[in-house]
C-alpha cells in the first residue's frame, strides 16, 4: 500500500512559465520507482508534460510519463459519462494525438509503449503538444490543460509506471464525482519495468490515459508479470467532491421524512376523528309547513298523473302474512300481483285486478316467497273470483287502487298532533321527507268502476296511531306505513321507475287498445261475413266463459253455420266430475245434466266433446235462455245469417293461433260484442261482456263438422179419451 504524503500544491509558478528540464528528468526516473508521488491531475483533463519547441528533441516518441494528472474539484464536468471498457485494446500505431480535445469514449489506436530513443520508428509517430491554453471545465469533453499551468490538487492519486498504458484518451474520461483507479495487467507492467531498466524512458502525454469510475474508497492494483515485482497501489480520493449524489440522497430521505410524517398525522387524525364522531341529533318533530301540507294533499293527483309505478306489499304478522310484488296502474284501475306469504292461502299465484273485477291463477304449488310475474301474462287457467269478506288481500287491493285521484284531497287540519313532519330520510328514488297523517279517504278516480272504500280511523294506523308517508319534493309517495282493520300493520313500498305497460288478460278485455272506425276495407269483411261463414260450413269451437260473480265455465263442441246447430260440452270449475250438454237449433235449446265420463271425460279445465248421438235422457227443452253462454252461442249460430248488427268500432290489433286479427266491437253497452276477424274474413273469436263485467270467450277453429243429430225427445203421452156423452 502507498502510505507516501501527497507533495503540496504548487502555488509559485505563474500560469504559463514552462517547468524547468529536472522536472522531465525527475518524471522519467520516477517512472521505474513504485511509490513515488504522482504529478497532479486536473479533473476536466489531462495536459501533455511538455510544448512542441521545448522538450521534442529530450523526448522520444511514443515515451511515457510516470507522473499523473491532478484533480480538481472546480473543474469537475457537469454532466457524466461512463467509458466504455472495450478490454485488451487493439493496433499497433501510437495514440493519434490532435492537440485539441477529443469526445467521450475515443480510444487510440495502440495499447504498448514505444522504447526506442532515437526517435519514431515503425507506425509510431511523434507526438505533438497542443499550444498553450487554458483550461475550461466542459461537458461530456474534456480539453488539454496549458503547459505549465498551475496544477493545485487536493490528493494525488499515484499510478505504479509498470501501469499498463490504455487507448483511450484522458479528455475523453467522463468522471462522476468519484475517485477512480484502472487495473493494468502484468504484460504491460514487465514491458514498462524493462523500458526503464534499459532504455531511456519516454514521456507520454496523460492526455492519452483515461479512468474508470469507481464508487469512493475502493482501492485498484496493478499486477505484473514479471517474477518479484510488487504491484504498485493507489488509494481512492477518500475527500472527492461528491455534492451531487450526497445531495439527491438527501432530497430523497427529506421527501421520504415528510410524506411518513403525513402519513403519521393522517392516520392519527382519522384515529381521533372516529373515536370522537358522533351522529348528528335527529331534528325534532314540528307541524307540518303549508308546503308540506300541499305536497301531502297532492299525492293522489300525482300518483294518477304518473299512470303506473312497480309495488311491494308486506301485510299482516306471523302465519297471517301475506307478501304482493308487481305492479299497479292507476289509470286503468289494474293490478297485477304475484302473491304469496304464509297467509296467501288459495289466491298464492297470479293475480289481476280491473276495478271490481278479479280473476286469479292459482299456483299451489309455488314458492312462499313472491316474485315479480311475467310482463306478458299466461293465456290459460285464468278464473273469475271472489275474495271472501275480511280477507286481508281484499283490503290491501282497495288501498292500492285507493291511492289515485283526478283531484286534490283537502289540506290537512287536523289539529295536535295528527299531522306533523317527523325525519328525513333516503330511499332508492333519493331524498324524502316523512310525514305524519291520517289515512286519506280512498275513493277510486272518476269514471272507474271500482267502488269506493271507507277512510280509515286514525287510530287503526301506524305504529304510534297514524299514517305514515315518504314524500318527495314532488309530492311522489314512495313508502307507506299504516295499519288496516283486521290486517293489522302495512307497508307498501313504490318503485316509480319501474312502470311498464301492462296487459290484462282476457277475461279482462285483454291489452288496451285505441279504438276507431272501421276502415273501407275492414266494413267490407264484417258485411261479408255471414256469407264466408256459411261457405265453410262450420267449426270446433272451445268456449270459456267467467259467468257472474265466481262461476267459470269451460266448453267443447262444434258449430254448423248451413244446419245452424250447436252442441257442446260444458263444464264447472267448481263441480269438475259433473257434466252439462248443450244443444242450440232452430227449435230452441237442450240442455242434460250428466257424469264427466258419459259426456265426453275430460278435465274440467279442458272436457271432451260432447257424445255422438247425443245420449237419452232428461233434456231440458226451452224457447229462450237469457244466460250470458245461451247468448254467446246463440251470437254465434247467427253471424252465419244475419251478421253483427249496430254501430261497429275498431278496437285493436291482436294475435290469435298465429293470424293477426281486427278485434272489431258493435252491439248495445249491455251487451257488447267483439269479432276477432282475420285478413281473410273468417271469424277467429267471439267474446262477450258477461253481466258481471267479464269477458266470455268462444274460439272458432276450422274443422271438419259432423252431422249434428237432434236430441232425443221424450214420446208425447196420450191424452186420455175424452168421456161420451151419453
Amino acid at each position: 500500500m502507498d502510505t507516501s504524503a501527497t507533495p503540496p500544491p504548487d502555488t509559485t509558478t505563474p500560469t504559463g512559465t514552462p517547468p524547468p528540464a529536472s522536472t522531465h528528468r525527475r518524471s522519467a526516473s520516477a517512472a521505474g520507482k513504485p511509490g513515488t508521488p504522482a504529478a497532479g491531475r486536473r479533473r476536466a483533463g489531462r495536459h501533455r508534460t511538455g510544448s512542441a519547441d521545448a522538450n521534442a528533441a529530450n523526448r522520444p516518441t511514443g515515451s511515457r510519463s510516470g507522473s499523473t494528472a491532478s484533480r480538481t474539484d472546480t473543474e469537475r464536468p457537469t454532466e457524466t459519462r461512463q467509458p466504455k471498457d472495450t478490454g485488451r485494446p487493439k493496433g499497433t500505431g501510437g495514440p493519434k494525438d490532435t492537440g485539441g480535445p477529443t469526445h467521450t469514449g475515443q480510444t487510440s489506436d495502440t495499447d504498448q509503449p514505444t522504447t526506442t530513443a532515437a526517435g519514431p520508428t515503425g507506425n509510431d509517430r511523434p507526438a505533438t503538444d497542443p499550444p498553450a491554453a487554458t483550461s475550461q471545465p466542459t461537458t461530456g469533453r474534456s480539453a488539454a490543460p496549458q503547459r505549465g499551468a498551475t496544477k493545485p490538487t487536493t490528493r494525488a492519486t499515484t499510478r505504479s509506471a509498470d501501469s499498463k498504458p490504455t487507448t483511450r484518451s484522458a479528455a475523453t474520461k467522463a468522471t462522476t464525482g468519484q475517485a477512480a483507479t484502472k487495473p493494468t495487467t502484468g504484460q504491460a507492467a514487465t514491458k514498462a519495468t524493462k523500458a526503464t531498466t534499459t532504455k531511456p524512458t519516454t514521456t507520454r502525454s496523460a492526455a492519452t490515459e483515461p479512468t474508470t469510475a469507481q464508487p469512493a474508497g475502493t482501492r485498484r492494483t496493478a499486477t505484473g508479470r514479471g517474477a518479484g515485482r510488487t504491484p504498485a497501489t493507489s488509494r481512492a480520493d477518500d475527500t472527492a467532491d461528491t455534492a451531487g449524489p450526497v445531495s439527491a440522497s438527501r432530497r430523497r430521505r427529506t421527501v421520504l421524512f415528510v410524506l411518513g410524517l403525513t402519513a403519521v398525522a393522517s392516520a392519527t387524525a382519522l384515529v381521533f376523528g372516529l373515536l370522537s364522531w358522533a351522529p348528528d341529533p335527529p331534528e325534532p318533530a314540528r307541524p307540518l309547513t303549508s308546503a308540506e301540507g300541499e305536497r301531502l294533499a297532492a299525492v293522489r293527483v300525482t300518483n294518477l298523473r304518473d299512470l303506473r309505478a312497480g309495488v311491494r306489499v308486506t301485510a299482516g304478522v306471523d302465519a297471517a302474512r301475506i307478501e304482493l310484488v308487481g305492479w299497479v296502474d292507476w289509470s286503468r284501475s289494474l293490478l297485477y300481483l304475484d302473491v304469496g306469504g304464509p297467509g296467501a292461502g288459495a289466491e298464492r299465484g297470479l293475480v289481476q285486478r280491473a276495478g271490481p273485477v278479479l280473476v286469479i291463477r292459482p299456483d299451489a304449488a309455488a314458492v312462499p316467497t313472491p316474485a315479480a310475474p311475467p310482463l306478458v301474462p299466461p293465456a290459460d287457467r285464468w278464473r273469475l273470483h271472489r275474495l271472501p269478506s275480511g280477507a286481508s288481500l281484499a283490503a290491501v287491493l282497495d288501498l292500492l287502487l285507493g291511492l289515485a285521484a283526478d283531484r286534490p284531497d283537502a289540506t290537512p287540519t287536523v289539529p295536535g298532533d295528527a299531522t306533523r313532519w317527523i325525519a328525513r330520510d333516503t330511499v332508492a328514488g333519493g331524498p324524502v321527507d316523512v310525514l305524519q297523517a291520517p289515512l286519506l279517504a280512498r275513493t277510486p278516480p272518476a269514471g272507474s268502476t271500482a267502488a269506493p272504500t271507507p277512510q280509515v280511523e286514525p287510530t287503526d294506523a301506524g305504529p304510534d296511531g297514524q299514517t305514515r308517508y315518504w314524500l318527495d319534493q314532488d309530492a311522489r309517495l314512495h313508502k307507506l306505513v299504516t295499519r288496516l282493520p283486521g290486517v293489522g300493520p302495512v307497508t307498501v313500498t313504490l318503485h316509480r321507475a319501474d312502470r311498464p305497460t301492462l296487459r290484462p288478460v282476457d277475461a279482462l278485455g285483454g291489452r288496451p287498445g285505441l279504438p276507431r272506425a272501421l276502415t273501407d276495407a275492414e266494413q267490407r269483411r264484417l258485411d261479408r261475413l255471414p256469407a264466408r261463414l256459411r261457405a265453410q260450413g262450420g267449426a270446433a269451437v272451445t268456449l270459456t266463459a267467467p259467468t257472474g260473480t265466481d262461476t267459470n265455465l269451460r266448453g267443447a263442441g262444434w258449430l254448423s253455420w248451413t244446419a245452424r246447430t250447436a252442441y257442446l260440452t260444458v263444464a264447472d270449475l267448481a263441480v269438475p266430475d259433473r257434466r252439462t250438454l248443450l244443444r242450440r237449433d232452430i227449435a230452441g235449446q237442450a240442455r242434460a245434466d250428466l257424469p264427466a265420463a258419459a259426456a265426453g271425460g275430460g278435465t274440467a279445465e279442458a272436457p271432451g266433446r260432447p257424445p255422438l248421438p247425443p245420449p237419452a235422457g232428461a233434456w231440458r227443452v226451452s224457447r229462450s235462455v237469457g244466460d250470458d253462454v245461451s247468448l254467446l252461442v246463440d251470437a254465434a249460430v247467427a253471424a252465419g245469417s244475419v251478421g253483427p248488427r249496430g254501430a261497429a268500432v275498431r278496437v285493436r290489433e291482436d294475435v290469435t293461433a298465429g293470424r293477426t286479427v281486427d278485434v272489431v266491437e258493435v252491439g248495445p253497452a249491455a251487451a257488447r260484442l267483439r269479432y276477432w276477424i282475420d285478413r281473410d274474413g273468417s271469424l277467429r273469436r267471439l267474446e262477450l261482456r258477461t253481466h258481471g263485467n267479464a269477458w266470455a270467450q268462444l274460439d272458432l277453429h276450422r274443422a271438419v263438422v259432423p252431422r249434428l243429430a237432434p236430441v232425443p225427445r221424450p214420446a208425447a203421452k196420450p191424452r186420455p179419451p175424452a168421456p161420451r156423452p151419453r
